[in-house]
């Protein structure tokens, strides 16, 4: 018989991964990095509870990490199967996993240069080479229902989530015995009527279901994103100081973009610098452009027209260091955008050191910021943090923009479940922190009165 088995997104937000078995064959849907507290980080370094090698293939979502940044770990400890995934996510995959590789060799790098390691010297999770080796084994498949074998026994179509560019919702066939089981893997689903891409796709029917659960415990707010961001952008050009936006350099940096230069059109707010600080957002961009299968009518309008929907009347991008620095010598009201939108890691660090202590400067979130995260830790209101050895004060403006997540809120996961035609054996809710996995799974049996699970990590669930 069939079963699976969580070996991450469960009791967390990131580390997803899934591993389905039946009849001696086995593929592993997401692979992603465990982000956040530090004993969720730890996870990323145990050996995996299953072999490799003995991977027939992975399956792809989407091509945010906590869903894709353990893949070049597993290629370096011997997978070598196949890696499907929409084409849209295969050419993210090329900018992200390569600079996820740099930032692990950075990260150890810096570990050695200032002794922060017990055991010397400090090792990359893994490194570049890795992940354009990860990269070799990229299957990429349209996101359109599609059917495509992925290992002997095991099918999967690829439909839109919505969530970002290529995400998808991944339907699995499995030729089990005595009876095939058909497993739906939501992977992140996006709310509707955001811009840019498509709403997510109607759920095809399923036995099993696997659903998000992020604001399984809240929404979004009825203040839309434009008026938030209206007043925040116009309060802090009166104090006449920096913004700076954490934003993640695929998927939210553009929503950003492409609602600040609509609030600039309108004369909603005043022209200001835009920097991009993320040589990653700026190729990302590219690919938002590329895959117009994928964008909702508005945003093809626009492109029609031969006009840019992701560019301000004062935008521009640093790429290199020497850039970046130089944003250190510009004054007065300007917006730096970069990533992590978690501020985990990245540029938004050193911009952060200078911003937080600023009473004047402003910073916005944009997104979740999972528990363990400075972000987190900054959006809470804790007055001062740690930032790369340094104890940087928190005086500054912290706002929130709630309707910006890409995330689905739990009335949009009810409207998009509504889609299905019959009631699957077992939902099981996972990527949420445990109250709100918990929440989304009494929604969902509230509405329907179907049997919905919170799976525990590394639970195995016979299908």
């Amino acid at each position: 018989m069939a079963n699976i088995t969580f070996y991450g997104g469960v009791g967390t937000v990131t580390g997803s991964k899934y591993l389905l078995e039946n009849n001696g064959r086995r593929i592993l849907v997401d692979c992603g990095l465990f982000q956040g507290l530090k004993e969720l980080r730890e996870r990323n370094w145990q050996d995996p509870p299953f072999d490799p090698q003995s991977i027939d293939a992975v399956v792809i979502t989407h091509a945010h990490i906590d869903h894709t940044g353990w893949l070049p770990r597993l290629v370096k400890l011997g997978f070598r199967g196949p890696v499907f995934t929409s084409r849209a996510t295969g050419d993210l995959l090329k900018i992200l996993l390569p600079d996820s590789g740099r930032l692990q060799e950075e990260e150890a790098d810096y570990r050695n240069r200032h002794d922060l390691t017990r055991h010397a010297p400090a090792l990359p999770l893994y490194d570049e080479d890795d992940a354009r080796r990860a990269l070799e084994l990229v299957r990429p498949v349209p996101n359109d229902g599609s059917v495509v074998e992925v290992a002997e026994g095991f099918k999967a179509s690829f439909r839109v989530a919505g969530h970002i560019m290529g995400a998808s919702l991944v339907l699995v066939e499995i030729a089990a015995s005595p009876a095939p089981v058909r497993f739906l893997f939501s992977g992140d689903l996006g709310h509707y009527d955001q811009p840019i891409v498509k709403d997510p796709a109607a759920p095809p029917d399923c036995d099993y279901l696997m659903v998000e659960s992020t604001y399984g415990n809240r929404l979004h707010g009825e203040v839309s994103s434009e008026d938030q961001m209206a007043r925040i952008i116009n309060e802090a050009a009166g104090r006449n100081a920096p913004i700076l936006i954490p934003a993640f350099a695929v998927g939210r940096t553009q929503e950003v973009l492409y609602l600040l230069r609509e609030l600039e059109e309108d004369r909603k707010i005043p022209i200001l610098p835009v920097i991009v600080d993320s040589p990653m957002a700026s190729q990302t961009t590219q690919v938002y452009n590329r895959w117009n299968e994928e964008h909702d009518e508005e945003y093809a309008s626009i492109l029609r027209k031969k006009q840019h929907p992701l560019r301000t009347h004062s935008m521009m991008t640093a790429s290199t260091r020497d850039e970046s620095k130089r944003l250190n010598n510009m004054h007065g009201a300007r917006i730096i955008i970069s990533a992590s939108g978690m501020m985990t890691g990245g540029r938004v660090l050193h911009h952060a050191m200078r911003v937080l202590p600023n009473e004047n400067a402003t910073v916005i979130f944009v997104g979740y910021n999972a528990a363990g995260t400075l972000g987190r830790r900054v959006q809470d209101g804790e007055r001062e943090v740690r930032i790369m050895k340094n104890w940087i004060p928190v005086r500054c403006h912290v706002e929130k923009v709630e309707g910006f997540s890409a995330h689905a809120d739990w009335q949009a996961v009810i409207r998009w479940l509504e889609g299905l035609h019959s009631a699957p054996k077992t939902v099981f809710t996972t990527h949420g922190e445990p109250d709100a996995a918990a929440a989304m799974a009494q929604h969902i049996r509230d509405r329907f009165g179907w049997n919905v699970v919170v799976p525990a990590y590394e639970q195995t669930v016979t299908l």
